[in-house]
């Protein structure tokens, strides 16, 4: 049993919350920080290591479990205790005026009276709503339908505007209250997302409301973490022990409990002044750190509010003014192809410059070879152009009558303009690649890759140093890490000779990896760790794997003819056999593998996974029943012998129940693995 805190420790953990969650609000919320980063870190490495000592002041509101927690199987709907509205829309200077005249009917005042508004700029994110209970979050709800929503509590406690414990003294805290708010993308980070999608060939995000969607609603919170998501709140839902006799008092007191308003909401008078700072914010938004696609407006007086009421599902007393997209035309000059530092190829058009949304746009990413064909773009085309969320700029239409017969189409390379590697598209997939393993625009990815934990563990060779290595020119490929001296690395920034010595010794240490450690390490596409293990168990040796053909490669138990195809492509580039060359000439050796484990309680047996295991990840629990020679699957049918039932389990544990599936605790598996 762990020590208990004295009261001295238990004081000095709550400080250090106050602490922290202060300097969160300056820094996040108020944008002025007080403390560095480096103070910042040392306070709440501090509390980390209180907390781990003394489990029992563990709280799901300390600023420690921002990082995010196990994946879960699915979202829980929740029902909200005020409904979530909409907005009805009015775009332009007449559909706002008739608001202004239909509210001014409905409470018979005179039309040329005019009424009080609070004007905010509309975030363009996702909705939602946070419940707070005696002053802590307890839960955090999208909008759904208006009336339930899913539970995505632990994607918002990710993000560091969102407080865990309202600001303020206690005794000021209301006893209940729901914030209603926008959770967003700044475009600085929108644009670095996208610029990692589309180097890894994944889809880009349309805009960043789709962006923000996307990442709260991710199983995993830990993505959410990675993604620095903001939150501004505009509205109360329920409340108990907080009235308000206008909006703009709402906002002020959301402002004294810790959260992030508007820091661009006003006051104004009158559906004209109304309408003139909708004007101004047309064109100055553009030199806004976020999105905004309109003007919130809304009567100020919460009687009139309430005397208003609502319509379907959206309120009378207020209305979102949108602003119309901005697309100029320009011409398509050139389509070139960026190579990403995953080996994906995007054309990107060249284009006549051209002023849209704030900034002068030359380039416009076109996505992959289908988005061209689709859009039939050509070189030499007049094109509509904007930008995708007001940040990145994309290709919208082909303006076809402005043809001359001129243009040229475009064609994917067969061969990467970087390295000249052989180009592969998979049946299926949308985006070519480049197959070199030594191809420049990849190299720092790979040699991060190669030096990871599960791959060859090198410690220490992180994104500083790799980064180094490859521009300096020392290292062009994963082989040249082994002919490192310390001259080579004391020639480095920040490098001393404790530090050369360590990387030198880890990177001889990696040169006898077991082998399906090392097949890993080569990045080869669709070769994960459980693919390695196969190819490494099946051929013995780097040699016989490289000189399989492809039917033998996919007769391999596992395998199929995807992966193989994928593998015998990759041995056959000229790059790849120059590797290997120089690794078998740096000495490295991986060992061959072990024998094949003695049979234990899981031979022959198909195990499923469900919940969040405390003791291991659960990559590794599957791959202990694996090594007795079960099967780790994922999903519950009949066939399935036991399922492992972890922390907050999803439906599998009801499906095991349904069909009588016999289920075990994360302690009794354990017990039956035997000794590890």
């Amino acid at each position: 049993m762990a020590d208990q805190p004295t009261p001295e420790i238990r004081e000095r953990v709550e400080e250090l919350r106050r602490l922290i969650n202060y300097h969160n609000h300056r820094y996040y919320v108020l944008d002025q920080p007080e403390i560095s980063d480096a103070e910042y870190d040392r306070l709440l490495a501090e509390l980390a290591r209180l907390e781990e000592a003394y489990p029992v002041l563990q709280s799901p509101d300390s600023p420690t479990q921002r990082v995010g927690a196990a994946p879960l199987e699915a979202f829980a709907t929740v029902a909200h205790l005020t409904p979530m509205l909409s907005l009805a829309n009015a775009f332009g200077t007449e559909e706002l005026t008739a608001f202004d005249q239909r509210i001014k009917r409905m409470l018979s005042l005179p039309a040329a009276d005019p009424l009080d508004y609070v004007v905010e700029l509309k975030v363009d994110g996702l909705a939602v709503s946070l419940l707070y209970e005696r002053g802590r979050l307890v839960r955090g709800a999208t909008r759904g339908d208006g009336l339930t929503g899913e539970d995505v509590t632990q994607n918002l406690r990710t993000i560091y505007s969102v407080p865990l414990t309202l600001l303020g003294e206690s005794a000021g805290w209301p006893a209940l209250i729901e914030v209603r708010g926008e959770v967003y993308l700044g475009k600085r980070e929108f644009a670095r997302i996208n610029q990692e999608r589309e180097e890894e060939g994944l889809p880009l995000f349309a805009n960043a409301r789709n962006a923000a969607a996307g990442s709260v609603r991710q199983l995993d919170s830990r993505i959410t973490a990675r993604r620095r998501l903001d939150l501004i709140v505009h509205g109360v839902g329920a409340a108990e022990g907080a009235a308000f006799a206008t909006h703009w008092d709402r906002l002020q007191y959301l402002e004294g409990l810790g959260f992030k308003v508007s820091p661009h909401a006003e006051r104004r008078q009158g559906v004209e002044a109304v309408q003139e700072f909708c004007d101004y914010w047309q064109e100055a938004r553009h030199s806004l750190p976020f999105e905004t696609d309109g003007v919130v407006v809304k009567v100020d007086d919460v009687s009139l509010e309430e005397s208003l009421g609502s319509v379907a599902r959206s309120p009378r007393w207020a209305i979102a003014y949108k602003y119309p997209p901005e697309q100029e035309n320009t011409v398509v000059r050139d389509i070139q192809v960026h190579v990403g530092r995953t080996g994906a190829l995007t054309p990107v058009a060249i284009m006549d410059p051209v002023r849209i949304s704030g900034s002068t746009v030359s380039r416009a990413t076109l996505h992959n070879e289908d988005e061209i064909r689709r859009k039939d773009v050509r070189i030499g085309d007049t094109v509509v152009v904007q930008k995708a969320g007001e940040v990145i700029p994309e290709v919208v239409a082909v303006i076809k009558s402005k043809r001359t017969g001129r243009e040229r189409e475009f064609a994917m390379p067969t061969h990467c303009p970087v390295c000249g590697s052989q180009v592969v598209r998979e049946p299926g997939e949308a985006v070519s690649r480049c197959t070199g393993v030594a191809c420049p625009a990849q190299l720092v990815e790979h040699l991060l890759h190669w030096g990871s934990r599960r791959a060859m563990d090198i410690e220490g060779l992180g994104p500083a140093l790799v980064t180094q290595l490859v521009a300096s020119g020392r290292v062009r490929d994963a082989a040249d890490l082994y002919a490192l001296t310390r001259q080579d690395l004391l020639a480095l920034e920040r490098f001393a000779e404790k530090s050369a010595a360590n990387i030198l010794a880890a990177i001889t240490e990696s040169k006898a990896r077991p082998l399906d450690r090392l097949i890993y390490a080569l990045g080869i596409r669709h070769v994960g760790e459980h693919v390695a293990g196969l190819l490494a168990a099946r051929f013995g040796s780097l040699e016989a794997l490289a000189q399989a053909g492809e039917q033998e490669l996919a007769d391999t138990p596992g395998i199929g003819p995807v992966i193989a195809g994928s593998i015998h492509v990759f041995f056959r580039q000229e790059q790849t056999q120059r590797l290997l060359e120089k690794l078998r000439e740096a000495g490295v050796q991986p060992q061959a593998p072990a024998a094949a484990a003695a049979p234990g309680f899981f031979t022959a047996k198909t195990v499923v996974f469900t919940g969040a295991l405390q003791e291991l990840p659960r990559e590794e629990a599957e791959a202990l029943v694996e090594r007795q020679g079960g099967k780790a699957a994922s999903s519950v049918s009949r066939k399935t012998d036991f399922v492992v039932v972890g922390e907050s389990p999803g439906s599998k544990y009801d499906q095991a129940r349904e069909l009588g599936v016999p289920t075990l605790t994360e302690a009794e598996f354990l017990e039956k693995v035997g000794p590890r």
